[in-house]
């Protein structure tokens, strides 16, 4: 057994709320300044104000406010700001307190504060997008983180987050700051908007600094920003005239031992050439069969990659009669049955596969 690592500094609940109750008794705060108080301090402190579970106490105590005040006052220090987004990426996890935080404009301030300081000396900036940008509560539904996404687009957030990224692996956020673009990319305009801002540039350079230093982290959350972006049919053009096609698969060589990379550039290349022939003969002479083909051989137990794989496969052959030629004179056939057979996760995929590669007994 390895050593223990190092527990982060935390609080628990009832020592949070003596401490609060201390303010009120001892030094004669109000609720609200006894609250602010303690979270300033243990902010300053670093102590992680995760452990406090008590989201809803939080709001009705004015937490949201007191956190937002926080921010506006003390714009210059860098690390009462990372503790506060900490604050705000621990409490708007699966609850209704990211509502709150917009209705206290959280998005302009932060889009301030990128746009003030250098994000990489504030790291849970990114982490607060992030949260407040994901639908993990039934009790907020998707289509408002989405109106979410989309006022933090309107304050030009895309543009911020792209020159968070210009750095590439020198900055130390770039996986974060990768992650919380990736958040705000909801729709054809905002992904437009990112590759206007020269973002596609930015992350083919970071995907190709990746392989060079072999840094897998960078490689797939660049991959999945890159996939996310390429849902925009005008920058899936924009890609492959980059040589996108290419560089994806110099960089699948750079990983050809680790399937979660490999499953990420297929993901992209599967986006690139959806309804698109000519992407997906560009994609063919690239050598994306190729890549196809050996991933599923040398990593027969990983469902995700090999239902990646189908789903790469289909798009390359749809509309693409040529390309069902090529695959199936080179064994693509026996290895999606196989996948069909080991993975439960990958029946339906496989079985769409051999479809459209025109196979007839694709049920079997």
């Amino acid at each position: 057994m390895g050593p223990a690592k190092a527990a982060a500094r935390t609080i628990s609940q009832s020592a949070f709320d003596e401490m609060v109750q201390e303010n009120i008794d001892d030094l004669g705060m109000d609720p609200t300044e006894a609250l602010e108080d303690a979270i300033q301090t243990l902010t300053i402190q670093g102590v992680d104000l995760s452990d406090l579970q008590s989201s809803e106490i939080f709001k009705e105590n004015g937490g949201p406010k007191i956190v937002v005040g926080i921010l506006s006052n003390e714009r210059e220090d860098e690390k009462i700001l990372d503790g506060c987004f900490s604050v705000i990426a621990a409490a708007a996890t699966a609850t209704v307190l990211k509502e709150s935080f917009m209705d206290l404009k959280i998005d302009e301030l932060i889009v301030q504060i990128l746009k003030e300081h250098n994000g990489g000396s504030i790291p849970s900036i990114y982490d607060a997008i992030r949260v407040i940008l994901s639908s993990d509560d039934n009790r907020v539904i998707a289509s408002q983180v989405f109106g979410y996404a989309r006022k933090f687009a309107k304050l030009g957030i895309a543009e911020v987050l792209v020159e968070s990224l210009r750095e590439g692996l020198n900055t130390p956020c770039l996986i974060s700051a990768s992650i919380a673009l990736r958040a705000v990319a909801v729709n054809d305009e905002i992904c437009r908007s990112v590759a206007n801002s020269g973002g596609i540039d930015v992350v083919l350079r970071c995907l190709d600094d990746s392989g060079v230093q072999g840094n897998d982290a960078v490689a797939r959350a660049c991959c999945s920003l890159l996939s996310k972006l390429a849902g925009s049919d005008a920058n899936k053009s924009i890609i492959v005239e980059k040589r996108g096609m290419d560089r994806l698969i110099n960089l699948s060589a750079r990983f050809s031992d680790d399937p979660s990379v490999l499953q990420e550039v297929m993901s992209i290349i599967c986006t690139l050439c959806l309804r698109s022939p000519e992407n997906a003969a560009r994609a063919i002479e690239s050598g994306a069969g190729d890549l196809a083909i050996q991933a599923m051989q040398n990593f027969p137990e990983s469902d995700q990659l090999q239902r990646n794989s189908c789903f790469m496969i289909r798009n390359l052959v749809a509309r693409n009669p040529e390309n069902r030629k090529i695959l199936l004179g080179n064994g693509i056939e026996e290895l999606i049955r196989k996948a069909k057979q080991r993975h439960k996760s990958c029946k339906d995929a496989a079985t769409d596969a051999l479809r459209d590669l025109g196979i007839d007994n694709y049920n079997s």
